[in-house]
């Protein structure tokens, strides 16, 4: 402190004590009053003398507290999505007593707005989780029109039921191109000598973690009707129907290529079952994600899934795996190049819940390797693919 601003601190307090020695003199009655002044007075102007001597200081002390206020403001804690992968949330775990409450005090002195909480409907719920598959939801794969018997499909093409079978396993395995240079080396790495590019259009790996590419381009071809896939998979489609049909089962082709807006529609519906039943968006997001694929990430949008149901058990269900349709497929349906795609105990690696119906063309090398060592895709293209 230098001598000018002591001056002035010591002249305020001469004045303040002057002028309170008057005010007592005049009024011995009232000196209290004069001396509760005085300590004000000289308190109040001590703190404002302090804060001018070091403005400097704390202003920049200011600063830096206006900075982190105006910084937490804009921070919130990280909430994970968890999409990606299955979860273990069901619907016997979920309640509506795990929702955070508020005390009816604490409502009425917050004038911030709450959200609505619903109780949830674990009846709506529960329908909504015994529609796995989209098209359940939809009803579509009850519609005659919406299905693709052999004859029928047969009957479109203007063939007949006597075809015969070509393009057997032992056809395609001879008719395979020779290992290159490349795959030689690689095969040392592997349990059968097969390595697989991952270029090969009919083993392409789309997931939650691989969506669609944006330049991904197929031919699509008619099945029946207005039933399309990739018109490269209808020949050993059709060859697989025929060998069923030898055995006395019968298939029937529903719910084949859809576009990415019936996608989209088919999750979104998803979503707002769901969401009737009580639960918040998140939560109906994440359950959804794991019986219907999201938009862009559906091999049905590819042309190479179809789902199979028989004449005598059309619900898209787990049942369906325990039907001798069901049952014929699981054990040879890799002979025609297709494969399980959601196999049961495969949950957690692929996202999806167990789906019987749900097959997909991979071609007969790749899906005699992945039913051979009881894999999925996923742990295919970990293994075998390059």
């Amino acid at each position: 402190m230098n001598a000018s601003n002591l001056q002035m601190k010591l002249t305020f307090k001469n004045k303040v004590v002057s002028a309170v020695s008057k005010f007592n003199r005049k009024h011995k009655a009232l000196s209290f009053l004069g001396i509760a002044y005085a300590l004000f007075a000289i308190t109040v102007y001590n703190i404002l003398f302090c804060f001018y001597r070091n403005a400097k200081r704390h202003i920049c002390l200011a600063c830096i507290l206006l900075f982190f206020v105006f910084s937490s403001s804009f921070s919130y804690p990280a909430m994970s999505l968890n999409i990606s992968f299955a979860t273990d949330m069901s619907i016997e775990d979920y309640s509506a007593d795990d929702s955070i409450s508020l005390s009816e005090t604490e409502v009425a002195e917050s004038d911030a707005e709450l959200a609505v909480v619903n109780d949830v409907d674990k009846t709506l719920i529960e329908e909504a989780m015994d529609s796995v598959n989209p098209d359940v939801a939809e009803a579509e794969h009850m519609n005659p029109e919406k299905q693709a018997s052999l004859s029928q499909i047969l009957e479109s093409a203007g063939d007949s039921d006597d075809t015969s079978i070509e393009n057997t396993a032992d056809d395609v395995e001879s008719n395979s191109e020779k290992a290159d240079p490349v795959t030689e080396y690689f095969s040392q790495f592997t349990e059968t000598g097969k390595v697989f590019d991952s270029s090969e259009w009919n083993i392409i790996l789309v997931n939650k973690q691989h969506p669609i590419p944006e330049n991904y381009e197929f031919p699509l071809g008619v099945i029946s009707g207005s039933m399309k896939c990739d018109e490269r998979i209808i020949s050993p489609l059709l060859d697989m129907m025929r060998a069923a049909s030898a055995d006395g089962v019968s298939l029937i082709i529903c719910s084949p290529y859809r576009d990415r807006d019936r996608q989209t529609m088919l999750f979104d519906n998803k979503i707002d079952r769901y969401m009737d039943g009580g639960m918040s968006y998140m939560e109906a997001y994440n359950l959804a994600s794991q019986a219907v694929t999201v938009p862009g990430s559906s091999e049905h949008q590819i042309g190479l899934a179809i789902d199979i149901i028989s004449d005598n058990y059309s619900n898209l269900d787990e049942g369906f795996g325990n039907t001798p349709a069901g049952k014929w497929l699981h054990d040879n349906s890799y002979k025609y190049g297709f494969i399980l795609r959601y196999p049961e105990g495969k949950e957690k690696i692929t996202s999806i819940e167990y789906e019987p119906w749900h097959f997909r063309y991979v071609g007969v090398d790749a899906a005699t390797i992945i039913y051979e060592n009881d894999i999925c895709l996923e742990e295919f293209w970990n293994t075998y693919v390059k």
